[in-house]
């Protein structure tokens, strides 16, 4: 489809297709594929909306949302400086799209108690078959308290914020589909899986996790980051069943 808004401000701009081929060091027959609809190079976008007196979203609608949801060969989406940094309606797109497995991986995820509609929209997934397994940290795991006081904020206090994840987590026991474990392991990384697509978040010592980075990962042909950070929840779920198989 021809990329009438470019055209439309070629004219307003007086640039001919020439005269943009030069400024943007490509040729007359490139510049003729951009207004028939092909979608140029990023940093060729800004040329050309920056020599157009345009808005780039205008010009190309979508595109730049399109890139960066685009993954690398590693299966990186985007890397946000802190948890923090994920835009709010990734979390629930993310989870809005998953049908078939949504998997979280943290000691407590409190950020996930401040949304007022998250339990119902997990037992909804839930009852249209999809997976939904939680593992929490153990209260009174060693690794939980040593992480409270890396952190600086008291020995006891990670796992008194668990007992909070807990209760609000506590209305899914008995929904099909859904389980809820408490894990003893070091972690890492908290995970939050939605089918091919996660947010991993890096802990750093002496770090709250809303401070380290956060990863959007998707899962690639060939076996990535998505796949190496699947197995590592899959090894602190079974590391559960396995203690509980051993007590």
């Amino acid at each position: 489809m021809a990329n009438e808004r470019l055209r439309e401000a070629l004219e307003r701009a007086r640039v001919s297709p020439a005269e943009l081929a030069l400024y943007t060091e490509s040729d007359v027959k490139t510049v003729s594929r951009w207004v028939s609809g092909r979608v140029p190079h990023p940093r060729t976008r800004f040329k050309i909306a920056k020599r157009l007196k345009e808005d780039e979203d205008y010009l190309w609608p979508g595109a730049r949302k399109a890139a960066s949801e685009a993954p690398d060969a590693t299966g990186v989406v985007q890397l946000y400086a802190n948890r923090g940094a994920v835009p709010p309606n990734l979390w629930d797109r993310l989870l809005d799209r998953a049908t078939s497995e949504v998997g979280i991986l943290v000691y407590v995820g409190m950020f996930l108690t401040e949304k007022p509609d998250l339990l119902k929209r997990l037992r909804e997934k839930a009852n249209n078959g999809a997976r939904i397994r939680i593992l929490l940290g153990d209260r009174n795991g060693e690794a939980v308290r040593q992480r409270s006081e890396d952190e600086g904020i008291g020995r006891e206090t990670i796992s008194a914020k668990i007992d909070q994840a807990d209760a609000f987590f506590r209305p899914l026991h008995g929904v099909k589909n859904v389980e809820i474990r408490n894990h003893a392991t070091v972690l890492y990384n908290s995970i939050y899986r939605f089918d091919s697509d996660m947010i991993v978040n890096p802990h750093i010592y002496g770090k709250t996790a809303p401070m380290a980075p956060a990863l959007h990962l998707r899962r690639t042909a060939d076996y990535g980051l998505f796949d190496t950070y699947a197995d590592s929840f899959e090894a602190v779920w079974d590391s559960v069943a396995r203690q509980k198989d051993g007590a």
